[in-house]
């Protein structure tokens, strides 16, 4: 018996290693797309959390081109809601002509004002200008981005209802705080 050990260079060395290492990653890495417990875990780390649903007016009580406003996600959040007269992207009720919008400028935060002359919001701190008929569109202004919309729901009873915001609202990193 020899207790010499066979040789094994230093490229032969390093093949094998690194071939295992790779295969070791490799096996662990598709490891937790077989297992289905996780999936119950990625819904208490969620990156969103969901929106209250808030009641707003009630679709009877509305007049044509006269805002309403409220507070949607939060108190700190103000927002008004139009009943446009005639259908828009995104209304709802039953001409599809109720809209709700954040009322916070997206350039800067400054309060928007609904303009029911020309049916636009606009800033009076730089003068952007945001289209009530056409999603919260940016007209002109130093804004770059829509105001956002707040999607809007209609029960049974006519109850408007505010569900959810299409847009960030100015200053944060997530609508629901």
């Amino acid at each position: 018996m020899s207790d010499k050990v066979p040789a094994v260079s230093r490229r032969v060395f390093l093949k094998l290693s690194g071939s295992g290492a790779a295969s070791a990653a490799a096996a662990i890495g598709t490891a937790g797309f077989a297992a289905p417990a996780q999936a119950a875990q990625a819904e208490a780390g969620r990156t969103t959390l969901p929106y209250p649903r808030t009641s707003v007016a009630n679709v009877a009580s509305l007049k044509v081109n006269t805002p309403v406003t409220f507070n949607f996600p939060d108190a700190s959040s103000p927002c008004a809601l139009v009943k446009m007269g005639r259908a828009v992207p995104g209304g709802v009720g039953p001409e599809k002509d109720i809209v709700a919008y954040s009322t916070m400028c997206t350039h800067m935060g400054c309060p928007v004002a609904y303009d029911g002359s020309t049916r636009t919001f606009r800033c009076g701190c730089h003068y952007s200008v945001f289209d009530a008929e056409l999603s919260g569109q940016m007209v002109c202004g130093q804004a770059t981005e829509n105001l956002p919309q707040v999607k809007l729901e209609i029960d049974a009873n006519g109850a408007i209802i505010a569900a959810g915001v299409n847009g960030l609202i100015y200053g944060r990193q997530a609508n629901v705080l």
